[in-house]
């Protein structure tokens, strides 16, 4: 649902409520001035109860069809169902693809006409490989059920993942050696096998062996297409590249909060984004773009020719960040400390104050972890290459079971608006392979990270290849 609908379905929601309250006002309005202080209360509670006694009797009596108050009511009724439902029931689910936000129209071309003109003109600069090593997020688990299998195409591969009649999930390349057909373009999934859909020869999810073609008995040895590592965990399954295919050096741990049910799933965000993949976590260690970029009050937006409007400037966010690796054996993992908080008119407000433990996981994964006055929870992001260029960067959130689901959801947004207006900029930049730093301890951060994030490429970690043209 878009953030258009989303205030629509909101305004809608608390419309009903406030028209509530004005009928049980109304009742009492013009014997509040008659009445001592002390019975207010007891007038108001009283008028409440009439008001509740006549919805009672308006729901038992048999209605008028042929009165237009009727239709009034059921369609009050519907949008106020509805307006809950979405609120309070429904997790959030917030898609931005490619085109839809991050770019500013040129002349009378639309914002997505001018996100395909900007990505073939745009310089990339001198870039690092474009598929360092590492697990990544394929998907979370609630999108593949049990016997379904789904096209997957990233990290310059074409995958064919599904999960086997037993509840496992597998990931193989997706071309049948036989004829080239799609195994996941119509395949069935057969106990923990995968038929493909042309000619039914069938190949087992676990190492890709091939271990039945319908018409010989006699299957050939080099009959296999590759199988991919993959792990399911923390909701997400989650596959291992290694450009050499070299065996996992390290494992995706688990969040037991989230394993045991202590945190519960609230919605999740994806947006797709024309950037090299290590632009993404590299903001983690920019701590001076986070009072630059995220300062200004999120009611100003996600432009950022406009979020410094002076109507906002009563509000403001405040950071302080510290990024560092953390030591052997988890020198694949970054650590970073933030703290968070908004301030109206120079007031701290204290519910809003977040303090976060992000863990930078391999390239490609985040948990961040928070403590709020409404309870705990963390942001799960994975970052999947789906392009050379371009990052599909999704976020979950999990949160104390306890917290209601629009508290989530105003955190789910937040987090979603400050990476939109990252977004604007990974949209538009060149990738600067050697930056012109200035000596300061915040410049040397952003270096100490890029060392570190270096371990995960290696000699024949793909590169694009540039023409004139700038196609890859």
């Amino acid at each position: 649902m878009t953030q258009k609908k989303y205030f629509i379905a909101m305004s809608l929601f608390v419309s009903t409520i406030a028209i509530l309250f004005l009928a049980v006002s109304g009742a009492v309005t013009e014997k509040i001035l008659d009445i001592p202080l002390l019975d207010f209360g007891l007038l108001w509670a009283k008028a409440a109860h009439n008001v509740q006694n006549r919805f009672i009797s308006s729901l038992m009596e048999v209605p008028d069809m042929t009165s237009p108050w009727f239709y009034v009511k059921v369609v009050t009724a519907l949008i106020s169902i509805y307006g809950f439902w979405w609120i309070f029931l429904r997790p959030l689910n917030r898609v931005r693809k490619l085109g839809d936000i991050g770019y500013i129209a040129e002349g009378e071309m639309t914002v997505k006409e001018t996100a395909n003109f900007v990505q073939k003109r745009r310089r990339v600069g001198t870039t690092p490989p474009v598929y360092p090593n590492g697990w990544f997020g394929l998907m979370e688990s609630f999108y593949l059920k049990k016997g379904e299998a789904k096209t997957v195409s990233c990290l310059g591969l074409n995958l064919a993942v599904f999960r086997d009649e037993y509840g496992n999930v597998h990931a193989l390349d997706a071309y049948c050696p036989h004829m080239g057909a799609n195994l996941a373009a119509g395949g069935r999934v057969l106990g923990d096998c995968i038929e493909c859909p042309f000619h039914a020869w069938r190949f087992r999810g676990e190492d890709g062996k091939c271990t039945r073609i319908p018409y010989t008995d006699k299957i050939p040895e080099v009959a296999r297409v590759k199988s991919w590592p993959v792990r399911e965990v923390t909701g997400w399954i989650f596959l291992w590249y290694h450009c050499d295919g070299a065996e996992p050096s390290w494992s995706v741990p688990e969040i037991e909060d989230v394993e045991t049910g202590g945190w519960v799933y609230k919605g999740r965000t994806e947006h797709h984004i024309n950037a090299h993949i290590q632009e993404i976590p590299e903001n983690g260690a920019d701590v001076v773009h986070l009072g630059h970029v995220h300062g200004p009050a999120l009611g100003a937006g996600v432009d950022l020719r406009t979020m410094w409007n002076k109507w906002w400037s009563f509000a403001e966010h405040k950071w302080t960040a510290g990024w560092e690796q953390c030591p052997e054996p988890n020198g694949h993992v970054g650590q970073l400390v933030l703290t968070h908080k908004l301030t109206l008119f120079g007031l701290e407000i204290p519910f809003i104050t977040l303090a976060v433990r992000a863990r930078q996981i391999g390239p490609a994964i985040v948990y961040l972890e928070f403590e709020s006055f409404f309870g705990k929870g963390m942001f799960l992001q994975t970052v999947l290459p789906m392009a050379p260029l371009t990052q599909r960067v999704v976020h979950n959130i999990y949160v104390s079971s306890w917290m209601p689901m629009f508290i989530a959801k105003l955190y789910m947004i937040g987090e979603a608006m400050q990476v939109e207006r990252d977004v604007m900029i990974w949209n538009n930049k060149q990738y600067e392979g050697k930056p012109m730093f200035v000596k300061s301890k915040e410049d040397t951060l952003i270096a100490k990270h890029r060392r570190w994030y270096g371990q995960f490429y290696s000699e024949n970690s793909p590169k694009i290849f540039q023409k004139d043209t700038l196609e890859f």
